[in-house]
């Protein structure tokens, strides 16, 4: 996917606007979405540079530690790989190859919190933070608090506003307090959630169950 002059200067705008109304005191994680090849990806991230993001998030499709190492070489950017990724495997191969500087890691793709906990100690060899993900469920992100607190190299745990002030709360118990941008640690045994009993009278509900 490429993006003309014009394009780029709109695309800019809120970044622009961000700066000029706040300052440094607002920091910016630039989600690129794995849409951009290469050469585009390497020129968006000249063009952001200038506003000072936190990090460029899964800039290209993650299937080539060798081009994200590129990516990676040729901005001042951190770069944050990858949401998308499943095992402790292919983080070791972006890893080896400095392809990334933050391990965000999605439970729920990537293999549980034994597998996170992996990938996170894995991070913590190479000097590099990880940053659990939020958007699959609330179960997840139940779990992915939990992986957080358990880390020492824990630098930022996601979260979405809208998901756990809405439908996240139509499908369990309970949630993380979250106070002042900061995630509370969750009361209880297990996880500290389950599924209100409401879920399993929906009519849009499918049960899948595994034999041992």
């Amino acid at each position: 996917m490429a993006i003309t002059a014009e394009e780029m200067r709109r695309a800019l705008d809120p970044f622009e606007k961000i700066r000029k109304r706040v300052g440094d005191r607002m920091d910016i994680m630039v989600e690129m979405h794995s849409l951009w090849n290469l050469p585009m990806a390497m020129k968006i991230a000249r063009a952001l540079e200038p506003y000072d993001p936190c990090w460029f998030e899964d800039p290209i499709r993650m299937n080539s530690p060798q081009a994200l190492a590129e990516f990676a070489a040729s901005t001042t950017v951190p770069v944050c790989a990858s949401e998308t990724l499943g095992s402790r495997f292919p983080y070791k191969d972006m890893l080896d190859r400095g392809a990334t500087h933050i391990a965000m890691v999605d439970l729920c793709w990537t293999g549980g919190l034994t597998e996170g906990r992996k990938i996170a100690a894995l991070a913590d060899t190479c000097h590099r933070p990880f940053a659990p993900h939020d958007c699959t469920g609330p179960v997840g992100f139940v779990a992915a608090v939990h992986c957080s607190f358990s880390q020492p190299n824990t630098l930022i745990q996601e979260s979405v506003r809208a998901f756990y002030t809405g439908w996240y709360k139509e499908l369990v118990t309970a949630l993380p307090v979250i106070r002042d941008g900061h995630a509370l640690p969750m009361e209880g045994s297990g996880l500290g959630t389950d599924l209100l009993p409401a879920v399993f009278e929906r009519s849009d509900l499918t049960v899948r169950r595994t034999e041992a």
